[in-house]
């Protein structure tokens, strides 16, 4: 090549090399095989990896309290500003707009359950609570309201990955909400629906009637463990029933999520079985938000037999439904 071709195509080969480069860097890690240990499993490996916490049977009732003809729970997860302190972030304004949902959110969602006379469940993590005792004081007023464990400071257990310090924040947490409520909390929620190898048996040592983390099924079910019932009931939750699809980067407009919620809610009518809702006061506590909560409590309402219950009724009603569960 004589160097007036060279300098011709210099530019189309300085950038064929960086476009090689960027690949390497960027891309390079995904360019090599995935890794994928499961498929190398035996059969008994298999078993093994999913023993340690499965659905077992389901405890739909014959009927609901009253002949109602679905359950429904409206629960929040008030992690507030705490999952951004679990990771170190204490940057001012981002912990400001996660805070909204305790300045702002929460005082709207008391408002409109009082204006509808309905229940909720929610789960805090104990520093949420310990940075907003007005929280506390609020949900105190109103007896119906049930408070559950969410963790020390929202910590992602299966990072975490140590069994003695779960162990230690998930006992902070207890004895934070036991002093501050007067009672121990019986429900359990993980922080990021995410266990642990070691966070089951945890619960049940700690004596906890449910969980609200797995999505194995649509409506109470008995937490199976090494093939044993446990006696704990899982009241399910599902990522569709997060209000967590109107956060960046997610932007689905809340009028069609809330009208996703709303077509699960019909159906779960229809099938005469359970309806569980996950928001957060920091995303549904907006004004134009909770706007469509308003719309959905109406609506829900004006179907005859829905019982509005919290996780701890509902868990406790199934228990009752079903003797024959194990106890822990």
């Amino acid at each position: 090549m004589n160097m007036l071709s060279t300098a011709t195509n210099l530019p189309r080969v300085i950038a064929i090399a960086v476009t090689c480069l960027v690949s390497t860097l960027v891309f390079g890690q995904e360019q090599k095989p995935a890794i994928q240990p499961g498929t190398q499993w035996s059969d008994q490996q298999i078993k093994d990896a999913v023993a340690p916490m499965r659905a077992g049977r389901r405890l739909k009732p014959a009927s609901w309290p009253n002949g109602a003809k679905v359950a429904v729970c409206l629960s929040f997860d008030m992690d507030n500003d705490s999952w951004l302190l679990a990771t170190g972030n204490t940057e001012p304004v981002i912990l400001s707009a996660n805070e909204y949902g305790a300045r702002e959110g929460l005082r709207r969602i008391m408002e409109l359950f009082d204006r509808y006379d309905i229940s909720g469940s929610f789960y805090i993590p104990a520093v949420s609570g310990m940075l907003y005792p007005e929280m506390i004081t609020e949900i105190k007023k109103r007896p119906r309201h049930e408070v559950g464990i969410h963790g020390w400071i929202h910590e992602n257990l299966p990072k975490l990955n140590d069994r003695a310090q779960e162990e230690r924040l998930l006992h902070k947490a207890i004895d934070f909400w036991t002093k501050a409520l007067g009672k121990k909390p019986v429900g359990y929620r993980a922080p990021d629906w995410a266990f642990s190898s070691y966070t089951l048996d945890l619960l049940r040592q700690a004596g906890f009637e449910y969980d609200s983390s797995g999505m194995a099924m649509d409506e109470p079910y008995e937490i199976v463990s090494h093939g044993k019932p446990t006696g704990m009931v899982e009241v399910p939750v599902n990522f569709g029933l997060d209000d967590v699809a109107m956060e960046p980067p997610n932007w689905e407009p809340p009028d069609l999520a809330f009208k996703e919620f709303q077509d699960e809610f019909d159906q779960a009518y229809k099938e005469g079985t359970f309806f569980m809702l996950t928001m957060h006061p920091m995303i549904t506590g907006h004004r134009s938000h909770l706007m469509y909560l308003d719309r959905l409590i109406a609506y829900m309402q004006s179907k005859p037999g829905v019982w509005f219950a919290t996780a701890q009724q509902v868990a406790e009603y199934v228990k009752q439904q079903n003797p024959g569960v194990a106890q822990h």
